[in-house]
């Protein structure tokens, strides 16, 4: 057991490599979005100036920021989590909140908004859809695939959660005997 426990959580660290690489390139969507906000109000109440695209890529940026960023944020703790079941828990208790949380919430939730947005992401992409606005930006199907990315990234870090629970429930890895993840 304490082999497939081992390899699993492996498997969990690319996971969590992966997210950790992504969560850090997508933050600097939000310097890029400051930098590009403040150009379009210089070019509009400076020079009178403006063009759609350039105001629709910071709607994409901050999408792109909050989608791709999701499964960081969840890696690092960074979503609400109910306290009162929590904080009062030994580390095995904590790892069996995490473990059913993630099995009866977070996983349902994920395999329901990937399966629900399929079809919404395949017609826009059988479209090629571009932006509603005159001058606007073309890929709005790409934007859009963030939405299963999303899904995709937090199953991912889904199943490092549970890897990991399990590890600390059964006590059969380091990070489990030291208390950590």
């Amino acid at each position: 057991m304490r082999g497939v426990i081992v390899s699993l959580e492996r498997l969990a660290k690319l996971f969590e490599q992966l997210n950790e690489w992504l969560g850090r390139a997508v933050s600097w969507l939000s310097l890029l979005m400051v930098l590009v906000t403040f150009t379009v109000v210089v070019l509009r109440y400076v020079f009178d100036l403006g063009w759609i695209w350039v105001q629709e890529s910071v709607t994409f940026m901050h999408g792109a920021l909050f989608l791709i960023g999701a499964a960081y944020t969840l890696k690092h703790e960074g979503h609400v989590r109910v306290d009162i079941f929590y904080q009062r828990r030994s580390p095995k208790g904590r790892a069996w909140v995490d473990l059913f949380g993630t099995l009866f919430l977070l996983l349902p939730v994920c395999l329901f908004i990937f399966s629900i947005s399929w079809d919404y992401v395949a017609q826009s992409w059988s479209l090629q859809e571009g932006s509603r606005e005159a001058g606007g930006l073309d890929g709005v199907y790409l934007f859009k695939s963030l939405i299963l990315i999303m899904a995709g990234l937090l199953l991912l870090q889904g199943m490092t959660m549970i890897i990991r629970s399990l590890s600390q429930i059964l006590g059969v890895s380091e990070s489990a005997e030291a208390g950590r993840w």
